[in-house]
């Protein structure tokens, strides 16, 4: 048992027993840019691709919609469609100024404090999850290396010259399907320190969110237009850091993602093992005093061993999310468990369907709600049935499972205000598409007792989705390194849920910030390693909300 059981127990707990350092005071006035700061590197504009036509996100968002290419499909980026999904997955899109329930509300009409709006959701909103493209001769530059600057929406070349040969040999011989046939990479990287200054021991389970988020946004986002993109999480860590020059305790690569280009193929060249190219710009850091945390070094290494040792065909039908065929407990009352063995009278949910929403405008609309729930509304049970398909279908898809075969992540629901459905807490069961009671009555007083800040209205919004991923089982079966799937996995349900909500035109808002015990407890889940992750909060909002458009100002 690896360092990561120990590390997953600690995060599970922290409600009650706060993980270390327990003093910890976050000194804003010298925290780090929401981003790497290259100065001395060439910079490229990307092309404007706002007028590029939108597509409906619905194929994106439901398993095996009309769109979705199968896993053999090999359609192709451009440099269009690339600029396109990272400027509506990772750029600068607008800025948050509407009035809200959270703690930055005073310090946003203040440009050094000005919060900007991005069509990915980040833990914390501090985003510390790095872009890099890898391109080769079949690409519309000259091959090399580049950093994509989120602030300028450009592209910074850091290295000169074809390094993709580097990239496949780190990727290994049994990479999945498709990813050495390509000179196209894009390379996620994450500085811990762009989160650990606020986060500081947590930092290492919200940044593997981070990762999540933005790899479902890709998926949705490539989906919806035909493409498929899946991450490697699984590949020779310390090499691929050696070409991007950094110090892999500080700044690590988490993921590759292979593009397949539009054109004719390139044949891929060798080259020679001897030279090892590296970056030499170096991120330039803004924070004076930079802090290390013990735990989060820990896990760098714990989740660094075996990252080359890819895992077998198959190792994670054993961790698998667990289904309704046999339920662990019957529907129960807050004080009493009922005596239905089946668990209860299901309650069958509506097909679920999306509207036409486009997938650019379901990213530029996306927000979190902060305490804007209004209750009075309630949500239609067929807007519930179709985030949870949505959430429910949510596959990384990556080389531990290509094929898409095993769903790590189950979804329950507490039900505050939905038509039709009676208050309680159930189980989403998406081959049925209906939901089994697991607790009744209303749940709005354990859903506000049980969060840590005050920044949402739990009691107010029409459901509270709660996925959990048997984080410890995901561990067994593929070792340490599992655990950045494992919380990715939740990362990404937590992407889908805020782009489900807002092609829906429904608030959301999804939080980390809650006693994960005493949600187990409430859900019958404490014997077992089923583990909630976050909580994710769904409803309509007060009608005529105070805000600003600030691109008219």
């Amino acid at each position: 048992m690896g360092y990561a059981h120990e590390y997953a127990h600690a995060v599970l707990h922290r409600g009650r027993v706060p993980m270390e350092p327990t003093d910890h005071v976050v000194n804003w006035a010298d925290g780090p840019r929401r981003g790497k700061f290259y100065p001395d590197a060439e910079a490229f504009a990307l092309p404007d691709t706002e007028d590029l036509a939108d597509v409906p996100v619905a194929p994106g968002l439901l398993p095996g919609a009309a769109g979705v290419p199968a896993p053999g499909a090999r359609p192709g980026f451009g440099l269009p469609l690339l600029s396109a999904m990272l400027k509506d997955s990772y750029g600068l899109t607008g800025r948050r100024l509407g009035v809200q329930a959270n703690t930055d509300l005073a310090g946003l009409p203040f440009y050094p404090h000005a919060n900007w709006s991005r069509g990915t959701a980040g833990g914390g909103g501090l985003y510390p999850v790095s872009v890099h493209w890898a391109s080769g001769p079949s690409g519309p530059l000259v091959p090399g290396l580049h950093y994509y600057d989120v602030q300028r929406h450009a592209l910074q070349r850091l290295l000169t010259g074809d390094v993709t040969g580097r990239v496949r040999e780190a990727l290994g011989p049994d990479a999945p399907d498709g990813a050495l046939d390509t000179d196209q990479y894009l390379i996620l990287g994450v500085k811990y320190w762009q989160n650990s200054f606020k986060y500081n021991s947590f930092c290492f389970h919200v940044v593997c969110t981070d990762l999540g988020t933005l790899a479902q946004t890709w998926r949705i986002w490539a989906a919806a237009r035909g493409l498929r993109l899946a991450p490697v999480l699984w590949f020779d860590e310390p090499a691929l850091n050696g070409l991007l020059g950094v110090a892999g305790e500080e700044e690590t690569v988490f993921a590759v993602v292979p593009l397949h280009w539009d054109g004719p193929p390139t044949e891929t060249v060798r080259t020679d093992p001897r030279h090892r190219p590296a970056v030499r710009h170096r991120d330039v850091e803004r924070s004076r005093t930079l802090l290390d945390f013990p735990q989060v070094g820990a896990m760098h290494r714990a989740t660094l061993e075996g990252a080359a040792a890819r895992p077998a065909p198959g190792a994670l039908a054993a961790a698998a999310a667990r289904t309704d065929a046999a339920p662990r407990d019957a529907a129960r009352t807050d004080t009493a468990r009922t005596d239905a063995a089946d668990g209860g009278v299901r309650v069958a949910l509506p097909a679920p369907a999306f509207p036409d929403t486009g997938v650019r405008r379901a990213l530029r609309e996306r927000r979190s709600s902060f305490g804007r729930f209004d209750a009075r509304r309630e949500v239609s049970a067929g807007y519930l049935s179709a985030v949870l398909a949505a959430c429910a279908g949510t596959r990384l898809a990556g080389d531990t499972d290509p094929a898409g075969e095993h769903r790590l992540a189950r979804l329950y629901a507490f039900v505050n205000h939905v038509e039709g459905i009676g208050r309680g807490a159930y189980a989403y069961d998406p081959d049925r598409g209906d939901l089994r009671p697991v607790v009744t009555g209303p749940q709005g007083a354990f859903l506000q007792e049980n969060y840590f800040l005050a920044n949402y209205n739990l009691e107010q919004a029409g459901a509270v989705l709660v996925p959990t991923v048997r984080t410890t089982a995901v561990l067994d079966a593929v070792g340490d390194r599992g655990y950045r799937l494992a919380v990715a996995t939740a990362g990404a349900v937590a992407q889908g849920f805020y782009l489900a909500a807002s092609a829906l035109g429904l608030g959301a808002g999804v939080a980390l910030g809650f006693d994960n015990v005493s949600y187990a407890e409430r859900l019958g889940l404490a014997d077992g390693d089923e583990a909630p992750l976050l909580i994710m909060a769904l409803g309509h909002e007060r009608p005529g909300p105070a805000d600003f458009r600030h691109e008219i100002a």
